[in-house]
């Protein structure tokens, strides 16, 4: 993965989840945004956490998956504002 500071936060970029372990019996979502600022932060404070592990965000040719996706929202180079306090330390927990 790239370093943080040089990530393209402001490239557009899809995320697809297959819904984790049981991706067969679930349909692939998808949803494009105009940030990847925007596309992390979705994946780490909307989805439910059961879809975690069937996340990727592509930036072009580039594939991340949510363990990288979650280490950008954590790093101090995000751009965006991120849910505050014990919110925070809820989703740090739930991705573990």
């Amino acid at each position: 993965m790239q370093e943080a500071t040089k990530f393209p936060f402001g490239a557009s970029a899809e995320l697809y989840s297959s819904g984790g372990t049981r991706a067969r019996s679930r349909p692939v979502s998808y949803r494009r945004f105009d940030s990847s600022a925007e596309a992390i932060r979705f994946a780490v404070e909307e989805l439910p956490q059961i879809m975690h592990r069937g996340t990727v965000m592509e930036i072009g040719e580039d594939r991340y998956e949510f363990e990288d996706i979650r280490a950008l929202y954590d790093s101090d180079a995000f751009p965006l504002a991120r849910k505050s306090g014990d919110e925070t330390e809820d989703l740090a927990t739930s991705s573990e």
